[in-house]
């Protein structure tokens, strides 16, 4: 760190950086955010690229300072403009979201584009979804499966889940159960939680494996403890609605809906709507009822 430090304070670019990261991460020093951007600043003002795309990322996660979409988007469009894949990833990312800037689909296809054919995984993938979703692009599964397949291959995540829901519904290739069970392992075992969601669909409707309600249940739990919080609250409760691999458990099954519903999912919404109307863990209030079915359709 004093070596670091002594170059960073000569105004060495690299060595600015690299003291930045170290104040970032605690490594050697205590961790200090705003010691940190002090030093990354210095090095983006400089013109350090990498400096410019993490004061771009740090400013659109919030990252030790007020999150702000339009500084944002100014320091990572530096960079991009320079040829840095990640941030030409994040400046796409800022118009797919329309965070700060009016949202862009064809802009965002455009800096995904950039970043993609650098081999930026987060890109290739995104890029799947929006070929997949017809977004700024005609709508082409084939094309989604090849970029989700390039991303997967560099080990993203979100590519290797979206591939298995490509094999699982037969999107743009043939549909085989058993190789979408696959795809999601390789996913789950990275810790993706929408392939542990899946995982636990499968093996409760029995695609691709014997259907098994407890191991569905299992998925589901670890799907919660991963993050993937409305979607996997909402199908715990719909266990414990049915029995499925659990007791049944009315109360419970509202207990899970509505930690879901307050996460704005609406099959959770319209099974709290079905609890009330049927009077399931709840008084029968159709009143109720027809309150939640509302806020499911909306």
């Amino acid at each position: 760190m004093e070596w670091f430090s002594k170059a960073a304070d000569q105004g060495h670019l690299d060595a600015q950086y690299f003291v930045d990261l170290m104040h970032r991460d605690g490594q050697g020093v205590l961790q200090d955010y705003q010691q940190a951007m002090e030093w990354l600043r210095k090095a983006a003002n400089q013109g350090q690229v990498k400096a410019e795309s993490l004061v771009g990322d740090i400013y659109r996660d919030g990252q030790g300072v007020l999150q702000d979409y339009l500084k944002a988007m100014e320091w990572s469009l530096k960079a991009a403009e320079q040829g840095d894949a990640g941030a030409q990833y994040i400046v796409g990312a800022i118009y797919w979201e329309g965070n700060g800037v009016p949202q862009d689909y064809q802009k965002a296809v455009e800096w995904f584009l950039k970043s993609a054919e650098q081999a930026e995984p987060s890109a290739q993938s995104r890029l799947g979804t929006m070929y997949r979703d017809g977004e700024g692009v005609p709508q082409d599964y084939q094309k989604a499966t090849e970029w989700y397949l390039m991303a997967a291959d560099h080990g993203n995540t979100a590519a290797q889940c979206n591939i298995g829901f490509m094999y699982e519904n037969g999107f743009g290739i043939l549909q085989d159960y058993q190789k979408a069970m696959e795809w999601y392992l390789k996913a789950a075992k990275q810790g993706d939680a929408d392939a542990e969601s899946n995982i636990g669909s499968m093996y409760q409707n029995g695609k691709g494996v014997s259907k098994d309600y407890q191991k569905a249940m299992d998925w589901y739990l670890m799907t919660a403890d991963h993050g993937n919080t409305a979607a996997a609250q909402c199908n715990i409760g719909f266990m414990y609605e049915n029995g499925f691999g659990i007791s049944q458990d009315y109360q419970k099954a509202m207990e899970w809906y509505l930690k879901a519903a307050k996460q704005g999912n609406a099959d959770a919404e319209n099974n709290i709507g079905f609890m009330y109307q049927k009077g399931k863990g709840v008084t029968q209030d159709d009143q109720k009822a027809m309150e939640w079915y509302k806020k499911a359709a909306e």
